[in-house]
């Protein structure tokens, strides 16, 4: 079964609010596997600034989430974050924590799990690939991101966990700043369903290149059923094989595809977890997908490996468990950067998602600025501009921290948008960092940031703020040679013309007025 879920709708507030109970008794794991190399980043890929208005990292936006999800916690358990990392990250994962002091979290609350390498294969008979510069050596590449189960199982977390009560294990991904948004929520649908496996999804274009949340039938046999996403390359020819011959097509109603795109962010029950693990050892399917160089398929393009997916556990649990998934809207809960800007603007010329670094920072805004304006706030429109060779929507840079709100319930506590009046011009940048903060008025035209210490109480009180703010400049000529590599890869940089900065270091309660 499956929930579709409406951020705007009379209910999310309950589902966010169950959901933050829910929380309290889950673990995280983030698989973080991934150099940045791809996207044009010399770093790992969870060292990459999430937006460009306060710098936060996507490791350290993730930690604060988890952190700010704990906060309500009575008996104050900390919620466990397990990292996957690989030869290539495990160092650099390691170090962004210590010089960071872990963003905040205490160390002993994270652990990092290194996966191995697998031998590679040569050609069609399996044959093992040797080292080009060493006969004696093989090739060896990453098994891929299902290695997750076994790592966890091998560990033996998963049953420490199991026995202190906790109830879900939460899978994300390094680079989708807004997952943490769809969370509370989803975990209110997965204890109300009694799921063993949630997937979290999005609505999906026809033919686009993510997998699809399906229900498989067993021919022969309707009582055998398996819930689980299958690859987009293999989606098309699977339907036009069995339920329609014209294979993965838009419903003329919606829009989109019957088939939900899977975003591969899951959330699974820990107590019919462990009892899987104990039975397969966290092992699941294997497959290898080699690049033939030609239609022959006799010959490899380089040498490939076995791999495996972390999505493809329903695989191995029995056909008793209960799978479902949970949907929400694209903007809410979904804007990977996993894509370099030549490929991105290609994919845009396309008409496909680019899902760049730069789609994935406005992305951010268009968010924070949707709901601002859902709640009553007057929110300028976005300018409409083009960064990298790809058309964009600017909108205002509306960006808060997860200790200010990590649901929008919390929003509406913080920002009073019924009895005050709350205004962003496009131009604008507005920065709220800090749990006692708290909004009954604003008009804002131009860059206003502002921080509240743990124990500050800060309100603003129908301020009023312009000035010359912050411009996202685009890169041109002698500017975009001196660019960062985290600016080339969006496509322009910020410059601080002018900022109202309100910044509060010790505790205390504060009225900042007209």
């Amino acid at each position: 079964p499956g929930s579709v879920l409406d951020c705007r709708g009379a209910d999310f507030a309950a589902l966010e609010r169950r959901g933050r109970d829910e929380a309290a008794r889950s673990a995280f794991v983030l698989v973080a596997g991934g150099l940045g190399e791809r996207l044009g980043y010399s770093g790992i890929k969870v060292a990459l600034p999430s937006e460009s208005a306060t710098g936060t990292s996507y490791l350290q936006l993730y930690v604060e989430h988890i952190l700010a999800l704990q906060r309500g916690n009575a008996d104050g358990e900390e919620c466990p974050f397990v990292i996957m990392t690989s030869d290539d990250t495990h160092a650099k994962t390691l170090k962004l924590l210590e010089d960071n002091a872990y963003f905040g979290m205490r160390p002993g609350q994270v652990q990092l799990l290194k996966q191995d390498k697998v031998p590679c294969l040569a050609d069609n008979a399996a044959s093992l690939a040797l080292a080009a510069a060493d006969k004696y050596t093989l090739q060896t590449k990453p098994h891929g991101h299902g290695d997750v189960h076994a790592l966890l199982h091998s560990s033996g977390l998963v049953s420490e966990w199991n026995a202190k009560g906790l109830k879900w294990v939460c899978f994300f991904q390094d680079t989708n700043a807004l997952v943490f948004r769809a969370v509370p929520a989803s975990l209110a649908i997965s204890a109300a369903n009694g799921f063993a496996v949630n997937s979290l999804a999005v609505p999906r274009k026809a033919k686009e290149a993510i997998g699809a949340i399906c229900k498989l039938v067993k021919e022969g046999d309707a009582s055998a059923t398996m819930t689980l996403n299958v690859e987009y390359n293999q989606l098309d020819p699977l339907l036009r094989s069995t339920v329609n011959p014209e294979g993965d097509v838009n419903d003329a109603t919606t829009g989109y595809s019957p088939y939900p795109g899977n975003i591969n962010q899951l959330i699974f029950s820990i107590p019919d977890y462990d009892e899987q693990l104990r039975r397969t050892q966290g092992h699941v399917p294997e497959f290898v997908n080699p690049k033939y160089t030609d239609g022959t398929k006799t010959s490899f393009k380089s040498p490939t490996r076995l791999e495996c997916m972390m999505q493809d556990y329903p695989r191995t649990i029995p056909a008793s468990s209960r799978v479902g998934f949970t949907l929400l809207e694209v903007w809410v809960a979904y804007s990977p950067v996993k894509n370099s800007p030549a490929e991105a603007a290609a994919k845009a010329r396309a008409g496909n998602p680019s899902h760049s670094a730069t789609t994935g920072e406005l992305d951010i805004y268009r968010a924070n600025g949707n709901i601002f304006r859902h709640f009553g706030a007057q929110v300028d429109d976005p300018l409409k501009t083009s960064f990298n060779g790809i058309d964009v929507e600017l909108p205002p840079r509306i960006v808060w921290s997860p200790s200010f709100a990590c649901t929008l319930e919390e929003l509406t506590q913080k920002v009073d948008f019924e009895k005050s009046a709350v205004r962003v011009s496009q131009r604008s940048t507005l920065v709220l960092q800090g749990s006692g903060i708290a909004i009954q008025g604003l008009d804002l035209d131009g860059a206003l940031v502002v921080r509240a210490c743990e124990g500050a109480k800060v309100t603003l009180k129908s301020l009023a703020v312009k000035n010359k703010g912050w411009e996202w400049k685009h890169l041109e000529g002698e500017g975009e040679a001196a660019a960062s590599e985290e600016e080339k890869m969006r496509g322009f940089r910020v410059v601080k013309h002018e900022t109202r900065l309100i910044e509060f270091k010790e505790p205390g309660e504060y009225v900042i007025e007209k």
